[in-house]
C-alpha cells in the first residue's frame, strides 16, 4: 500500500517517514499555501492513501496571521479530501484540540460541541469541516501536546532551560496529556490502511498520550528523567499572558478510536523515554 503523505520536517511527518510505504512530500513539492497544488499532486500520483501531517502550527502569530492560516489548515485539506473523494482512496488529517473552549474538566468527546478560542483552532476548526464535506472516506484524528526527539517542542525547550537555570516557573492549570509523535504516526498509517479496506470507518477520533498532567507536572517529569535539578514553580496561565488564549482543560476522550481501530492510548512517560534516548539525553 503506497500512502502519500504532506508534510517533510515536522514532528509528525518525521516519524510517518520511518514507516514502510511511506512517501513524504516537503513544501518544495507541494507548498499547502497553494492548495489546488497539493491536489493536483494526488491526482497526478495516485497513491493508495493520504495522510496530511503538514499544518500551520504557530498558534500565537495565527493570531496575526489567520488568513494564511486558513489557507494552511482549512483549504489545503479540503483540496485534498476533494481529490482523494473524487479517486476514492482514503483520507486522513490530523487536528487539535484547539476547536474545544477548554472549559469543564471532563475529556473531550469527538461529537462534543466545538467553539475555538482562537485563531489557530479556528483554522483547524474550517478543515475538519471541509474535510468531512468532501464526502470521500476520512479520519480526522484530534491530538494533543506533540512531542518528539525533532524539530521546536516543550521536551526540547526544557532540557535547554532547565539545563541553564536553576528554577522555572511553569503553567500548572492547563491540563491535558502529552502525545509522542511517534504514536501519532503508527495510528495514521493504520487508520489509512484499515479505511481503505472499510470505508464505513469513516469519521472524527481523538489520540492522547496519558497519564493527564499539567506543563508544570510534564517539566518535572522531563527534569527527572534527564537528571537535570531545575526546580518547577507552578503559576497559573494569567501569570504567563500569550497572544492567543490556550484552552485549560485539553483533556481528550479516546475510546472511539479503541473500540473503530483498535488503537489504545500511549504512555507518554514511555515515549518521553524513547525521546530522551534519541536524544542522548537520558538517565
Amino acid at each position: 500500500m503506497s500512502v502519500l503523505v504532506f508534510g517533510k520536517t515536522g514532528q509528525l511527518a518525521c516519524e510517518l517517514a520511518r514507516l514502510d510505504g511511506v512517501i513524504c512530500l516537503g513544501r518544495d513539492a507541494a507548498d499547502l499555501s497553494d492548495p489546488e497544488i497539493c491536489a493536483d499532486v494526488i491526482r497526478a500520483r495516485r497513491p493508495d492513501a493520504v495522510i496530511n501531517a503538514a499544518a500551520y502550527t504557530a498558534v500565537d502569530r495565527a493570531e496575526a496571521e489567520e488568513e494564511l492560516a486558513t489557507v494552511i489548515n482549512g483549504v489545503a485539506p479540503a483540496a485534498m479530501a476533494r481529490a482523494c473523494a473524487d479517486l476514492q482512496i482514503p483520507f486522513v488529517t490530523v487536528s487539535t484540540d484547539y476547536v474545544f473552549d477548554g472549559s469543564g474538566d471532563a475529556p473531550w468527546r469527538p461529537g462534543d460541541a466545538t467553539a475555538p478560542l482562537g485563531a489557530y483552532g479556528r483554522s483547524k476548526l474550517a478543515g475538519e469541516e471541509a474535510v468531512r464535506a468532501a464526502g470521500g472516506a476520512h479520519a480526522i484524528l484530534r491530538t494533543s501536546w506533540v512531542v518528539s526527539a525533532h524539530g521546536a517542542n516543550f521536551i526540547k525547550t526544557m532540557l535547554r532551560l532547565g539545563a541553564e537555570r536553576e528554577r522555572l516557573t511553569i503553567v500548572a492549570d492547563q491540563i491535558g496529556a502529552p502525545t509522542p509523535a511517534r504514536d501519532i504516526a503508527i495510528a495514521c498509517l493504520t487508520i489509512a490502511r484499515q479505511l481503505a479496506e472499510d470505508p464505513g470507518k469513516t469519521g472524527t477520533y481523538h489520540l492522547a498520550g496519558h497519564p493527564e498532567t499539567s506543563w508544570a507536572g510534564f517539566a518535572r517529569e522531563i527534569f527527572a528523567r534527564a537528571r537535570l535539578s531545575c526546580e518547577v514553580v507552578d503559576i497559573p496561565s494569567s501569570d504567563y499572558p500569550t497572544p492567543a488564549q490556550r484552552p485549560l482543560n485539553s483533556r481528550l476522550d479516546c475510546a472511539t478510536l479503541e473500540t473503530v481501530f483498535d488503537l489504545s492510548r500511549p504512555n507518554w512517560r514511555v515515549g518521553l523515554n524513547e525521546i530522551l534516548e534519541d536524544l542522548g539525553e537520558s538517565a
